[in-house]
């Protein structure tokens, strides 16, 4: 990716958002890199790739509204909100290789693993862009879900006993405050506007939600981690709160919770994973692994 060192971007920038990853030149400064002593390198590789993972799905679904939203002002904003991301993918993918000790960069964890070796949550994946007859109601539906679960979630990862998820956690709550409102306005603007627009909207909230069960589960790796990764069980009353709000602004009713289907219990935290997952991976791993090793 584009800088020599991806902690780059955790140097303090006077902007109250900026895109991880972009414009930040000084050298990481005043983050510890050593593993916790008390932490199993193992179990903090696989929550970095969870986390990451995460990000870097949703980047790459982000990434297919480019010149296709509604209006250039959404392009150049679900292109910055995918950067966002895509940063926050880069530091925690670099952090899960080196703890990892392998010598895997953020490259190889981006481009050279298969599908089954994702960690990320179903909701990040799902196919609703415009290349799969999608809907833009469903993608804000996802956004603002996906991004109160996440703020809430790197508002308390700030408090890690590991010094880079905390300080990638304190860089993260600016850019996810910024998405999970931008999502919302448009909502509210869709579920409070035309006939159309309420029932776009109505149908993009139930494309989405049988997969928002999955991110208050608690993983097992997540349980090994007291004090490190945060328990997502503990997030779901302060998400629900803020998606009670939105729905009542725009005239939605959250839909009775059935949550999709598990195989064997396991889900994308498992690297089980729906079946658009293998063409989103194909797609975003072409260029690297038709061309390995180039540079540019």
């Amino acid at each position: 990716m584009s800088f020599d060192n991806a902690y780059e971007s955790l140097i303090d920038h006077e902007d109250a958002h900026w895109a991880f990853g972009t414009g930040f030149t000084e050298a990481l400064s005043g983050v510890d890199r050593a593993v916790p002593s008390t932490v199993d390198a193992q179990d903090l590789f696989a929550y970095c790739l969870m986390l990451g993972d995460d990000a870097l799905v949703l980047a790459q679904r982000l990434a297919e509204w480019c010149s296709r939203a509604p209006e250039l002002e959404e392009d150049v904003a679900l292109a910055n909100i995918a950067l966002d991301l895509l940063g926050q993918a880069r530091l925690l993918l670099t952090r899960a290789g080196e703890v990892e000790g392998t010598g895997r960069d953020e490259d190889a964890l981006a481009f050279l693993r298969d599908e089954r070796e994702f960690r990320n949550v179903h909701l990040a994946e799902i196919e609703c862009g415009p290349f799969a007859g999608g809907d833009f109601a469903t993608t804000v539906a996802r956004l603002l879900v996906f991004s109160s679960w996440r703020l809430a979630l790197f508002s308390r990862l700030r408090g890690s006993a590991d010094p880079v998820l905390a300080a990638v956690a304190e860089k993260g709550v600016k850019e996810l405050a910024y998405h999970r409102d931008h999502a919302a306005q448009w909502v509210v603007r869709l579920g409070d506007g035309t006939e159309e627009s309420h029932r776009r909207m109505v149908a993009g909230v139930a494309r989405v939600w049988p997969y928002v069960e999955e991110l208050f589960t608690r993983h097992a790796v997540e349980a090994r981690l007291p004090g490190v990764a945060v328990d997502p069980a503990t997030l779901r009353s302060e998400v629900d709160g803020v998606l009670d709000a939105v729905f009542a602004a725009a005239g939605l009713t959250a839909p009775e919770p059935v949550p999709a289907a598990r195989v064997n219990g396991r889900a994308g935290r498992d690297g089980v994973h729906t079946e658009a997952m293998g063409y989103l991976v194909a797609e975003l791993q072409h260029l690297h692994r038709s061309l390995p090793g180039a540079t540019w």
